[in-house]
């Protein structure tokens, strides 16, 4: 092992360490742990930045590039070499306060979002986000930005992305979308009554593990836990969590949130074994210890995975038998035909991992153009809830009766994540991009997936995006199928198809 590689690895052992505190502060930890939980993220933060910047790493890559500099653009040494030398120029322009700051602020944060989320009363989270957002605005600036100071976060997430480019995204898929949503919205709508009876949390959860493992989840390497917010988290591909929660009354949230997870947690596992501990399963400019090579490819697995495989009715040709055997008096009186028609209902709603495919993205752009207002200042955290209310009535005609069913329902600001969630829609089109090149190139997956079976899907993910794991960007993942990032085109062909008049 080269030096730099040396280096390397150890600065992943943090980020895993960091990772797992975080795993614990999300679904075991007690509330009054809070505090010293930020202090000790913080340290290991500051930990990790410190050997980013250290004078040894930087001679090591130095040496590397130097090495490898007449190798192939794609060569593995030469592409981790330019990825420290990235994290060194950017961890050099956030002052160590800053990133302690965030780090701490991040579990004080998600404490009291939890707690105002309960009470659903915005007041108790709002002094934390006002400070959120202050911190935020200080990286923006510490890193620099031409155009919008959203520009300087959102390419954390999703490298290339700019406040610009992700308004012509919005535009074009805003367009094309309210057509089809009319459409589907003009049908008689399906019955779902039984989708709201009473579901023992135990059956659900046996139910959710052994629908992760059947999509090929490798349960040695994972498990399956509680939390307020489903999330996926790796400490490397040998142990990949997965969350989901589980609502007595209401079935689809945790099928659907705990196959969305296993999506995430599929491209962690699949990442090349050789990548483990090296540059290529490590963000060091986020500090996150992570084989997906952006949030946004990552997204666009566990979108896959959630829609296209996960509500079609060769999936439930498959697993309804079972979903009956588990809740047979639930669902005595309720057909294969029946249940997803109900679960590929169109129907505004107010929680957006609750959405459906029409008016999920609508929900993403409410978040994307508060979180730019609150980057320039147009908007005040305090005005957040009103801003909220209003939009929902104008895009989708809900009132909202109460902020745990608005601006409080994600965690993700919390966890101070601004410029994150455009990298669902991000997800939606590449997804959609995917599969359309699947469907023309490798036609054996459609086959399979005809009859429920995504053993051919998993082996054509995992050739094409989960083995490279961070060595290629997700452009460069996307040109190797023919397809450019943020076109929505794939996409609004697969949900005209999927909504057309009957």
């Amino acid at each position: 092992m080269s030096e730099l590689a040396a280096r390397v690895a150890r600065l992943n052992d943090v980020l895993c360490t960091v990772n797992t505190l975080n795993w614990d502060a999300r679904t075991m930890m007690p509330p009054g742990g809070a505090e010293t939980r930020g202090h000790q993220i913080a340290t290991l933060k500051g930990i990790a930045r410190d050997m980013i910047l250290a004078p040894g790493m930087r001679d090591a890559v130095d040496a590397a590039l130097e090495a490898t500099a007449r190798n192939d653009p794609l060569d593995l040494d030469r592409r981790a070499a330019e990825a420290v030398h990235a994290a060194i120029e950017h961890h050099s322009r956030i002052p160590a306060d800053l990133l302690r700051a965030q780090a701490e602020q991040g579990t004080l944060s998600g404490a009291a979002w939890a707690e105002a989320r309960a009470k659903s009363d915005f007041s108790i989270f709002r002094p934390y986000l006002e400070r959120t957002v202050a911190l935020a605005r200080e990286q923006a600036d510490a890193l620099g930005h031409d155009a919008h100071p959203y520009d300087a976060m959102v390419q954390t997430f999703e490298p290339g992305e700019t406040a610009a480019s992700l308004a012509s995204m919005f535009g074009q898929l805003r367009e094309g979308l309210l057509p089809v949503l009319d459409t589907a919205l003009g049908r008689p709508p399906p019955r779902t009554d039984f989708l709201y009876r009473d579901y023992p949390e135990t059956q659900q959860q046996a139910f959710a593990h052994e629908t992760a493992r059947l999509l090929g989840l490798d349960m040695h390497r994972s498990r399956l836990d509680t939390a307020v917010h489903p999330f996926e988290i790796s400490f490397t591909r040998n142990d990949v969590r997965i969350t989901s929660r589980w609502a007595r009354n209401y079935l689809p949230m945790s099928i659907f949130g705990s196959i969305h997870e296993t999506g995430h947690a599929l491209y962690e596992q699949g990442a090349d074994p050789d990548l483990t501990r090296s540059a290529h399963a490590t963000d060091m400019i986020g500090l996150y210890a992570v084989a997906g090579t952006s949030f946004g490819m990552h997204e666009s697995q566990s979108r896959l995975l959630e829609n296209h495989v996960g509500r079609s009715p060769a999936f439930w040709a498959r697993h309804f038998p079972r979903l009956r055997d588990t809740f047979p008096d639930q669902l005595a009186d309720v057909s294969e035909t029946e249940f997803v028609a109900a679960v590929n209902r169109v129907e505004p709603g107010l929680i957006r991992v609750e959405a459906d495919e029409l008016t999920y993205d609508l929900h993403i752009m409410l978040r994307v153009e508060i979180e730019m207002a609150l980057m320039d200042g147009s908007l005040a955290v305090a005005d957040i809830p009103a801003v909220w209310n209003h939009t929902m009535r104008r895009d989708l005609g809900l009132e909202v009766p109460g902020d745990h069913l608005g601006c409080l329902q994600d965690v993700h600001w919390s966890s101070g994540y601004i410029g994150s969630f455009p990298t669902y829609t991000i997800g939606n089109l590449t997804a959609a991009q995917i599969m359309a090149h699947l469907e023309a190139a490798r036609p054996s997956v459609g086959r399979d997936l005809d009859s429920g079976d995504t053993t051919a899907l998993r082996a054509a993910l995992g050739d094409l995006v989960w083995r490279h794991g961070r060595t290629r960007s997700r452009a460069e993942l996307l040109k190797g199928f023919g397809a450019t990032p943020n076109d929505a085109r794939a996409y609004l062909e697969y949900l005209e198809h999927k909504f057309a008049p009957a």
